[in-house]
């Protein structure tokens, strides 16, 4: 392990993908810019004295003994907070993107760590920011990035900052992640209980789904939710604007990428599917993060999407309030025209150059392709979006860019649930927490019975994803000050538990021995 000071703040782009469109993608890239920039107005440059990084050079493949292939593995340690020797160690697991400093100096697991002493540890995820070797975007490289190898890391990873701190049994180990890391904090806890006492996962999609047309459900009851700003006129606005738009593209496709500034102009079906996701995905981003967002929440999107002062009529039209819609969009993304050309998608998806750091798009589409799923489509009466959008559209990718065919997805998707027991996993000391706006809750844990007990879970009504993972601020609702409060508890009660647990192993141990 090579440890070095840690450097000045950088933007944060940790993406948690679990999406498809592209733009989804860049509207997350914006909001952990946005909540780095939070941040550092709590954070002291003396702060980051305390943080240094590390790595370790991990087996490329765990499970064969044969390869002795590896490539390093980066992580943070914070000890700014930590009493020694005994203090817990808090994890927080890295996703589908890379970590920094940040992911040890702020957030609500950093908050937990200062009230009970803890050692704090980021680790990234194999294959994502630096935690990849030149080569590792090739296909045939790719087959060693999946989630049961990156869990081994973490095994790995424990041992090593066991022996590196000098910790004993007696330090406390408790998980943290959110989104795709969410779902590795359960799966940690649900695979290697000997090693992590508790769990937190927040927005955790535990449940692999090939075809999660749920998600788009779910966005159109959150635009009907008015406790957020929804409501039924919005979501018929909404689904009468997409399907105006299909209408108009069999009609006069030129007048299409005219009115939405598309850099191409889509004339055969793939970019016209390409265009219809990604005007999707102004409203997917929007909704899944609501009031987190830095594009605008639902109560804004509905505002435009129902607004009926235009001067002339056909500008209130639902078609025209989407086109508003995508103008806001390019504005505040300072995007000159919308890329809807799938050919360059699949040519950028091709690159197996290692460029940067932040590249995450191929490697998340590969474990999309062999794990997990997650292709939000709209082939349901339902969905308020484009039906043009179909399982067979997200899923041809798998064949182009890996090789991986349709017809082996089902069986891959089957797989990751039955290893990890989907959305009833048999765990103890899990807290699922999910927001009920978020769309990603249909794929974790609610209240219900698992094993004879109830799954600890958290549901804040009105909150967007892994919205309960950053600092608290005044504006919060109170649905989410309370959802804070209610992990707190969680996690000090575990602790206690531990210590309790701990001090009768140690008197059954001197009773015995004496």
């Amino acid at each position: 392990m090579v440890f070095s000071k840690a450097q000045c703040l950088v933007l944060l782009l940790l993406w948690n993908f679990t999406d498809a469109g592209r733009i989804v993608m860049k509207m997350k890239q914006r909001v952990r810019d946005v909540q780095l920039q939070r941040a550092k107005q709590h954070l002291l440059t003396a702060a980051l004295q305390h943080v240094k990084e590390g790595r370790i050079h991990q087996q490329l493949d765990h499970f064969n003994r044969q390869d002795a292939n590896t490539f390093p593995q980066r992580f943070f340690v914070n000890e700014a907070f930590w009493q020694r020797p005994d203090g817990p160690v808090f994890l927080f697991i890295g996703g589908e993107g890379p970590v920094y400093e940040f992911d040890v100096l702020a957030g609500h697991h950093v908050d937990m760590a200062a009230e009970h002493g803890a050692l704090l540890l980021a680790v990234e995820h194999r294959f994502y920011g630096e935690s990849i070797n030149p080569d590792g975007l090739k296909t045939e490289n790719l087959a060693h990035l999946s989630s049961q190898q990156a869990l081994t890391d973490l095994a790995v990873l424990h041992q090593y900052i066991v022996q590196s701190f000098s910790l004993s049994r007696r330090n406390i180990w408790i998980s943290f992640g959110g989104s795709y890391s969410g779902a590795l904090s359960a799966w940690f806890r649900g695979k290697f209980p000997h090693l992590v006492f508790g769990a937190v996962a927040s927005s955790a999609p535990v449940k692999a789904e090939l075809d999660f047309s749920a998600y788009s459900d779910a966005v159109g009851l959150s635009l009907m939710n008015e406790a957020v700003g929804g409501s039924e006129k919005c979501v018929s606005a909404v689904r009468e604007a997409f399907r105006a738009a299909e209408a108009l593209m069999i009609r006069n496709v030129s007048q299409v990428a005219k009115d939405f500034r598309c850099c191409q102009t889509p004339k055969d079906h793939q970019d016209q599917v390409e265009l219809m996701q990604s005007l999707a995905d102004i409203v997917m981003g929007t909704v899944q993060y609501n009031e987190e967002s830095v594009l605008m929440s639902i109560s804004d999107l509905c505002g435009v999407m129902t607004n009926q002062s235009a001067a002339y009529e056909e500008e209130r039209e639902p078609y025209q309030r989407l086109v508003k819609l995508s103008q806001i969009y390019r504005s505040s993304s300072e995007e000159p025209c919308l890329d809807v050309s799938h050919e360059k998608t699949v040519k950028d998806l091709m690159d197996t150059t290692v460029q940067s750091e932040r590249r995450t798009e191929r490697q998340w589409t590969y474990q999309t392709c062999t794990e997990f799923g997650f292709y939000q489509t709209c082939e349901d009466a339902s969905c308020p979006f484009s039906g043009m959008v179909t399982l067979t559209s997200q899923t041809e990718i798998c064949l182009e860019l890996f090789g991986i065919s349709q017809n082996s997805l089902p069986g891959r998707v089957a797989f990751t649930n039955r290893y990890y027991g989907g959305d009833e996993p048999h765990t103890q000391r899990v807290l699922y927490v999910n927001g009920g706006v978020d769309p990603w809750k249909e794929l974790s844990v609610g209240n219900r019975t698992d094993g004879g007990e109830e799954a600890e879970s958290v549901f804040i009504r009105d909150s967007a994803h892994c919205a309960d993972m950053s600092r608290g601020r005044v504006t919060d609702r109170r649905s989410l000050k309370n959802a804070r409060q209610e992990i707190e508890k969680h996690v000090e009660s575990w602790l206690k538990t531990a210590q309790q647990e701990k001090k009768r192993t140690e008197w059954r141990y001197v009773i015995t021995n004496r």
